[in-house]
């Protein structure tokens, strides 16, 4: 005769061996995580549309599909270049694979001091050596690779194009992004002896949010500026169509 606990021993003895067979079924089942991208910019989604396409073609016709084997973490500034270092603090928190520094200089160089040991890759306009991004061009060392699209030192040539096209031009405004300190800098290091050659007056107005927007051009009428010379710089190129409709006309 069987007694009651010998039945509901070989229940239980039952149920264990049906879910141990059902275990290694569930564990194929389940598929491995995707990579992550990090994508860390200066500049706001709704203005990045045209880059965000090239971006995601780009990782395309390298095999990369959004969602099938890569995934991507977002991070926008939305221009306020302050919280760029936050946001790389939150991309090395969520343990991204690689970081895309795409919002020019602050965002890789908020990358690089978030973390010394994930990937990042960057597009930058000044010289990526001098403000310590990698160690040299051709080996750059570290955790960090990219693109420099030299923007500085074909700054000066936009004074010379500027003096063909006005000749009697002789009051020159320029906007920078104070924010971007490093390009910033650079930028106005650069221009400064070319426009003293051409016999410019150079006068420099800072722009980080459209609220200074309206301030800069009342500030172009008051100088009677004959030209106005503008940054390289993700907050500006977003806003490229704002600034035409504000510049008055020739």
């Amino acid at each position: 005769m069987t007694s009651g606990a010998d039945m509901r021993r070989r229940e239980f003895i039952t149920l264990l061996g049906g879910a141990a067979s059902l275990w290694p079924l569930a564990v194929r089942a389940q598929k491995p995580p995707l990579p992550v991208i990090g994508f860390l910019s200066s500049a706001s989604a709704d203005l990045y549309t045209i880059r965000l396409r090239a971006f995601h073609n780009g990782l395309k016709d390298q095999g990369y599909v959004v969602g099938q084997n890569v995934a991507i973490e977002y991070r926008w500034a939305e221009g306020q270049n302050n919280r760029l270092p936050v946001l790389a603090a939150e991309l090395v928190h969520r343990q991204v694979d690689v970081i895309a520094a795409g919002g020019g200089t602050p965002s890789a160089v908020a990358a690089k001091a978030a973390t010394a040991t994930i990937p990042i890759v960057f597009a930058v306009g000044v010289d990526p050596i001098r403000i310590g991004l990698v160690a040299s061009l051709n080996r750059p060392g570290g955790n960090l690779t990219g693109i420099t699209s030299l923007n500085v030192e074909v700054g000066p040539k936009r004074l010379e194009v500027l003096r063909e096209l006005i000749p009697k031009a002789t009051i020159i405004a320029l906007l920078i992004n104070p924010t971007n300190p490093s390009l910033a800098e650079d930028f106005l290091r650069a221009l400064e002896p070319v426009a003293s050659t051409l016999g410019l007056q150079l006068h420099v107005l800072q722009a980080s949010t459209e609220q200074d927007f309206d301030r800069v051009f009342a500030a172009l009428a008051q100088l009677r500026a004959d030209a106005l010379v503008i940054m390289p710089d993700v907050f500006y190129n977003s806003r490229s169509e704002q600034l035409a409709k504000l510049s008055p006309s020739p």
